[in-house]
């Protein structure tokens, strides 16, 4: 067999185990796995661990907010997840008012062609759920926009119970997944009228605006409407136990329902919203950051496969020009968080090494896991033959410090500023073409493509 490349000497390592073998490619895609194969060019990775491309199900590159832009565009985030070992990602589609599902869709294509550095696919947002709008749904499953996203919660976005029943039903008629940003918008709009009519407006006071029983109130209320709906659904960035215990339930019951959380909410708490001065601000996301049990709560659930992924939820906005747009109140903060690059390094260290993860696992949630819920599987997050050639070269003993000056993503601050990891992406290669090696960007601009994503729900259900 004649292969292009060849990566030999290292540790595969996949949600099924770890084992050494090398990695034949041609024509960028996997060829073969095996001993002792012949390519024209070799890659040594002794020492070493080849996982495949991670996937990214959560990403917000030049994302319109009713104040500003998000930072990362489709150059400079891809770019930065690809030196980060991110060999794909899934953002989102916006509709404007007027603005049919596919025009939408057609016009956030032409945005990223040319642009994206690693392959993409798109989730399609619902900010309304009429039954004009409901009837698109399958014409944009059809052009390979198979999944959808929805909110319980911020103006111009909230769904109702009635409307949400109605998008589960139509997305899940079309074959394709509801995603569901789950916050009780009651809770939150009580909470926060409260913090401001009383003068409390620093950043500090950004969690108690949203607490713990928002999210798990509007998870459990989103998990009975899929079970009526019999639909699935995918409840994104979730942040405590209380909702992990009602998805359990409810997967247990035989629902067709998975959970993603982001490294956020498992590295970081809430006290950083008590640093000195605005500085809390940097850390405004929603949903916020909890307390440490929270963490550890997630944590666990990852471990024994109540979670399900990792995604980012990057969402980037400079701390000087952006952030600091709140400055009179914390609800005027753009919330998020810039992540995209960190995400494989951090679970590995905080997974991995704390003992927390199998790196099979790690594996599992940041590649596999989200490639079949995303519908790209087995095309994407394996190592096997006939699957694209996106592959990570990691070295396990590389120590690195975080700081926003050595990531790449086009921000002012990381909010992993001085982490301490052990353990990072040296190579990585999408197509069988090297992106990044040792930190920095080194392939071709614009390379990545739409991926058209097929998902059957039914039989993901049998595997997650």
């Amino acid at each position: 067999m004649s292969l292009d490349l060849v990566i030999r000497g290292g540790t595969l390592v996949t949600p099924e185990g770890a084992f050494r073998a090398e990695v034949g490619i041609r024509n960028g895609v996997i060829a073969a796995i095996g001993q002792e194969l012949a390519g024209r060019e070799e890659i040594d990775a002794a020492g070493r661990l080849v996982l495949p491309g991670a996937v990214d199900p959560h990403v917000h590159l030049q994302l319109v907010t009713r104040q500003t832009v998000s930072n990362d565009n489709w150059e400079t985030g891809t770019m930065a997840a690809a030196c980060g070992g991110t060999t794909t990602v899934l953002d989102f589609v916006d509709p404007a008012p007027g603005q049919t599902l596919l025009e939408a869709l057609a016009a956030r294509q032409a945005q990223a062609a040319g642009r994206a550095a690693i392959d993409y696919g798109l989730h399609m947002t619902l900010r309304q759920a009429d039954a004009e709008t409901l009837a698109q749904v399958p014409a944009a499953a059809e052009a390979g926009c198979l999944s959808f996203k929805a909110y319980t919660t911020y103006e111009s976005y909230r769904l109702n119970d009635a409307e949400l029943l109605a998008a589960l039903s139509a997305v899940g008629r079309a074959g394709g997944l509801l995603l569901v940003h789950c916050e009780s918008d009651a809770i939150v709009s009580w909470a926060t009228q409260g913090l401001l009519a009383t003068g409390r407006v620093e950043p500090r006071y950004h969690p108690q605006a949203r607490p713990a029983i928002a999210e798990a109130e509007a998870a459990a209320r989103v998990l009975a409407l899929a079970e009526a709906a019999q639909a699935p659904v995918y409840l994104v960035h979730l942040s405590t136990g209380r909702a992990i215990e009602a998805l359990a339930r409810a997967r247990r019951q035989g629902l067709r329902a998975w959970g993603e959380t982001c490294p956020q909410y498992l590295t970081l708490t809430e006290a950083e919203y008590e640093r000195a001065g605005f500085a809390g601000a940097k850390y405004v996301c929603s949903p916020p950051l909890r307390a440490p049990a929270e963490a550890e709560a997630l944590w666990a659930a990852l471990a024994r496969g109540d979670l399900q992924t990792v995604g980012t939820d990057h969402c980037p906005f400079n701390y000087r020009g952006q952030k600091d747009l709140g400055r009179a109140r914390f609800t005027e903060i753009p919330g998020g968080l810039p992540g995209i690059e960190a995400r494989l390094a951090l679970l590995y260290t905080f997974g991995v090494r704390a003992g927390r993860l199998t790196p099979e696992r790690w594996v599992e949630v940041c590649c596999a896991a989200p490639a079949r819920l995303c519908g790209l599987y087995p095309r994407k997050g394996t190592l096997a033959p006939g699957a694209d050639a996106d592959v990570v070269i990691f070295d396990p003993e590389r120590p690195v410090t975080l700081s926003h000056t050595l990531l790449h993503e086009r921000v002012d601050y990381t909010p992993y500023e001085g982490f301490r990891l052990q353990g990072y992406p040296e190579t990585v290669l999408s197509h069988g073409v090297v992106v990044a090696h040792r930190g920095e960007f080194v392939g071709p601009r614009g390379a990545g493509r739409f991926l058209v994503r097929s998902i059957d729900a039914h039989q993901i259900g049998k595997i997650l």
